[in-house]
C-alpha cells in the first residue's frame, strides 16, 4: 500500500483547493482521489455547456431524492459534479459568498473562528476579481471572478423591471450590501469556466509531491481502532488502497461524505446496523441536518430569438455565435445565461434578505430535462434560509450505490409561506413593462389567484436549488460531526472539508463558501501539523 501524508477523497470544489494548498509544502506527500474522470469535456469549459450537463449524466451523478411528501410525492432531482472540479465544473458559475450575518451566526453557535471577520480573508485569498479592488475582494488568488461577457437584452429588461417596482439595486452582492438586484459575478476567465480544477490544480498537478488519481471511487475509510489510516477505493473494477501517515480528509460533498463515513462504520448506529455494517464509532449526527434551497421557477415563452432556445432563426444565430465564440471568447457561448438576479426581504421587518432570485435567459422546465420549441426566459426564487431539515442515509452497504437522499422539503410551513411571497414577486416582475414586452405566455399556467391555488402550484413544481449542505455539521452539540477545526469527533486523523460541515445554509449559491472552507481548512491542517512537530 502506497503511503502519503494526506489522502483527500473528492477532487471537487473543496478537494482541489486542499490538494493545491497542502502540496505547496514540498515536504509532504498528497494524494487526491476523484471518482469521476478528468475534466476533459468541452461542455465543462464552455460556459453555455452547463445547460447541457445539468439534465444529463455527463460528468454528473444525477441523483434522485426519496419521494417528497411536501412535493406531492415527487422525487427531487439532485445533480452533482462527477469530474475534477466537482460541481464547480458543472454549476452555473454564479459567485456568491452569502450574507455576512450567516457566518456570524455560525460563530454564535459556538464555532470559534468562523465569523465573517474570520472568513473574509479566505474569500479574498482565493479570489482574483476583475471588477472590484477593495477591502472585500482579492486580486492575487487563483480563482478568477468576472462580470458577464454577454448581456442579453431580456436580462437588462429584468433589472429595469426591478427598478420600476422600486426594488433596491446593488453593484456588488459580495461587498458592503448584499440586498438588491444587479449583475452576478461569475467564476470565469477569458470566456471560459474557472472551476477549482482549472484555478487550483492547473499548476499544482505538476508538483512531484501531488498524486491525482481519477476514476477512483472511494469505498471506505480504513481504520485502526479509532484512527484513520487510509482509504480503500475501486478503480476499473479493482479494489486498491492508499495509506495516510497524517490524515484522511473527506471532500466528497454533502451527499457523499456522510455516505462514506457510514460505509466506514462511522455514523448513527441504527442506520449502520440496518445496512449490515459494523459500528466502528457511533456518531448520530452523520447524515442529519440536510438543508437545501427550495426553488420555484416560472418560465415564460417569448417571441424574441435573442433568448436561448430552439427555432430556425435561433439555430442560425447559434451557429454564428459559435464562430464568434471561437474567435473572441464572447457572445452567448461565454454566458452562464443566469446573468442577473438579486436578494430581497419579503418582509421589511427582517434584518436580512430571505429570498434570492435568478433570471435565466432560457426556458427551463424540469431542470432542462423537458425541452420546448421556441424561446423564452425563466425567473427563479430561492428560500435563503429554509427551516426544513432532511437527511442522507444508506440505501445499502454497496459503496457504488447512490445514497438515500431525503431533503424533507416544506416540512416546515414557513418555507412554503416564504416561497409564496417570492412566487408573487416573480409574477409582478413579468407583468412590469420593461420585461413584459418579452412575454408571450407562461410555459405552465401561473395565473392562479388565491394563496391556496399558488401553494398547490408550488408543491407541484418547486424543487431543489442544487445547494445541499449540513450533513456533517460543524458544532459542539449531540448532532455535530466535526469540531471547529473540522476534525471528526471520536476518530483521530480524520476530517471533513466541504459544504457538508455548514451548520446552517447561507443566503446564496454555495460554491464560493465551499472554496473558502477549503482555504481555511488548509491553514488549520498546516497549523495542526506544525503543532504536532513541536
Amino acid at each position: 500500500m502506497k503511503q502519503f501524508d494526506y489522502v483527500i477523497v473528492g477532487g471537487g470544489s473543496a478537494g482541489c483547493v486542499l490538494a493545491a494548498r497542502l502540496s505547496e509544502n514540498r515536504n509532504v506527500q498528497v494524494c487526491l482521489l476523484e471518482a469521476g474522470p478528468r475534466d476533459w469535456s468541452p461542455a465543462v469549459h464552455v460556459p453555455l455547456g452547463a445547460a447541457f450537463m445539468l439534465p444529463s449524466r455527463h460528468m454528473n451523478w444525477a441523483f434522485e431524492s426519496e419521494p417528497q411528501a411536501g412535493l406531492r410525492g415527487r422525487r427531487s432531482y439532485q445533480p452533482r459534479g462527477r469530474t475534477l472540479g466537482g460541481s464547480s465544473s458543472t454549476n452555473g458559475m454564479v459567485y456568491i459568498r452569502g450574507n455576512a450575518a450567516d457566518y456570524d451566526h455560525w460563530a454564535a453557535l459556538g464555532n470559534h473562528g468562523w465569523s465573517y471577520e474570520d472568513v473574509l480573508p479566505y474569500f479574498r485569498k482565493s479570489e482574483h476579481n476583475e471588477g472590484f479592488n477593495d477591502t472585500f475582494h482579492g486580486q492575487n488568488g487563483p480563482l478568477n471572478v468576472a462580470a458577464p461577457r454577454q448581456a442579453f437584452q431580456a436580462s437588462k429588461a429584468f433589472l429595469d423591471a426591478t427598478r420600476a417596482l422600486g426594488l433596491p439595486q446593488t453593484a456588488d452582492f459580495n461587498g458592503a450590501k448584499q440586498e438588491g438586484f444587479g449583475y452576478y459575478q461569475t467564476t470565469t476567465v477569458n470566456g471560459l469556466r474557472c472551476s477549482t480544477a482549472r484555478a487550483f490544480l492547473k499548476d499544482a498537478e505538476e508538483r512531484p509531491n501531488l498524486s491525482i488519481i481519477t476514476n477512483a471511487h472511494a469505498t471506505r475509510v480504513l481504520l485502526d481502532g479509532q484512527r484513520a489510516t487510509g482509504v480503500e477505493y475501486r478503480r476499473r473494477d479493482v479494489t486498491l488502497t492508499v495509506g495516510a501517515r497524517r490524515e484522511v480528509i473527506l471532500s466528497a460533498g454533502t451527499l457523499q461524505s456522510p455516505q462514506l463515513l457510514m460505509l466506514s462504520g462511522i455514523g448513527p448506529g441504527e442506520v449502520l446496523k440496518s445496512a449490515g455494517i459494523g459500528v466502528a464509532h457511533h456518531l448520530p449526527g452523520v447524515g442529519r441536518n440536510l438543508q437545501d434551497h427550495i426553488d420555484c421557477c416560472i418560465a415564460y415563452r417569448s417571441k424574441s430569438s435573442d433568448l436561448v432556445g430552439f427555432s430556425v432563426p435561433g439555430t442560425l444565430r447559434l451557429l454564428g455565435e459559435a464562430v464568434r465564440y471561437a474567435a473572441t471568447r464572447r457572445g452567448i457561448f461565454a454566458s452562464n445565461i443566469a446573468e442577473t438576479g438579486g436578494f430581497w426581504r419579503s418582509d421589511p421587518s427582517l434584518a436580512h434578505p430571505d429570498l434570492q432570485f435568478h433570471f435565466v435567459a432560457a426556458l427551463l422546465d424540469d431542470h432542462m430535462r423537458k425541452l420546448h420549441w421556441g424561446h423564452g426566459f425563466s425567473i427563479h426564487a430561492y428560500v435563503c434560509r429554509p427551516k426544513s431539515r432532511g437527511l442522507v442515509a444508506l440505501k445499502s452497504a454497496d459503496p457504488l450505490a447512490p445514497p438515500l437522499i431525503d431533503p424533507n422539503f416544506f416540512a416546515h410551513d414557513d418555507d412554503l409561506e416564504t416561497l409564496l411571497r417570492g412566487f408573487k414577486l416573480i409574477r409582478r416582475m413579468a407583468e412590469t413593462e420593461p420585461l413584459k414586452q418579452f412575454v408571450a405566455s407562461s410555459l405552465k399556467p401561473a395565473d392562479m389567484r388565491t394563496d391556496d391555488e399558488m401553494k398547490t402550484f408550488l408543491r407541484q413544481h418547486a424543487d431543489d436549488g442544487y445547494h445541499p449542505v449540513g450533513t456533517c455539521k460543524m458544532g459542539n452539540d449531540e448532532q455535530s460531526v466535526v469540531d471547529a477545526r473540522l476534525r471528526v469527533y471520536g476518530v483521530e486523523r480524520l476530517r471533513v472539508v466541504d459544504a457538508s460541515i455548514m451548520p446552517t445554509l447561507i443566503a446564496g449559491n454555495t460554491n464560493a463558501a465551499t472554496i473558502m472552507i477549503a482555504e481555511k481548512a488548509s491553514d488549520l491542517i498546516r497549523d495542526d501539523m506544525l503543532g504536532a512537530q513541536r
